[in-house]
C-alpha cells in the first residue's frame, strides 16, 4: 500500500475531536500526543511500531531520558527541520534544557494536529512559539509525495 503525505494528514484529521486521555491511543475514545502518533502509525502500517511501557504525566522530568526522541529515531525517518512537510511528525522540547515530551503531526505549512491535556485532538497554528520548541522532525517510513 502506498503511503502518501496527504494520506498521513487525512488519517491524523480522523482523530480530531478525540478526547485527551493520558496513555490512550483509541480514535474517538481517548488519546495523548504519543497515542495520536501511534494511532496514525497503526492505521498506516497495520501494527504498532512498539508498545510503550506505562508512563506517568511527569515521566520526562522523572527520568531525564530522551525517550520520545529515541523512539522516533528507532521507528521514523529523521528529517532536517527546515525541510518539514505535511505528514511529518514533530517532537517538541517544551522548555529549554528539559527532555522532549510532546508530539504533533504537520498538516500544512502553517498548521499541526496534536493532543494536549485539557483539550481534544485539534488542528492548530504552528506558531512561532511551537516552531522555536521543535527538537526533532521525522517522516513516517516510506512516505511518498502525492501524485
Amino acid at each position: 500500500m502506498k503511503i502518501t503525505r496527504s494520506g498521513v494528514v487525512a488519517e491524523a484529521r480522523r482523530w480530531i475531536g478525540t478526547p485527551y486521555h493520558h496513555q490512550a491511543s483509541v480514535r474517538g475514545v481517548g488519546t495523548d500526543c504519543l497515542g495520536l502518533v501511534r494511532g496514525v502509525y497503526r492505521a498506516l502500517y497495520g501494527r504498532d511500531a512498539e508498545t510503550p511501557p506505562a508512563y506517568s504525566p511527569d515521566w520526562a522530568e522523572a527520568t531525564g531520558f530522551e525517550t520520545m526522541l529515541k523512539a522516533a529515531h528507532r521507528h521514523l525517518d529523521k528529517r532536517v527541520a527546515g525541510e518539514m512537510d505535511r505528514g511529518d511528525v514533530l517532537i517538541f522540547r517544551l522548555r529549554p534544557g528539559m527532555v522532549a515530551k510532546h508530539a504533533a503531526i504537520v498538516s500544512s505549512r502553517k498548521t499541526m494536529i496534536h493532543a494536549i491535556e485539557g483539550a481534544p485532538v485539534c488542528e492548530v497554528v504552528l506558531s512561532s512559539w511551537w516552531q522555536r520548541h521543535i527538537a526533532g522532525v521525522f517522516s513516517f517510513p516510506g512516505v511518498e509525495e502525492d501524485g
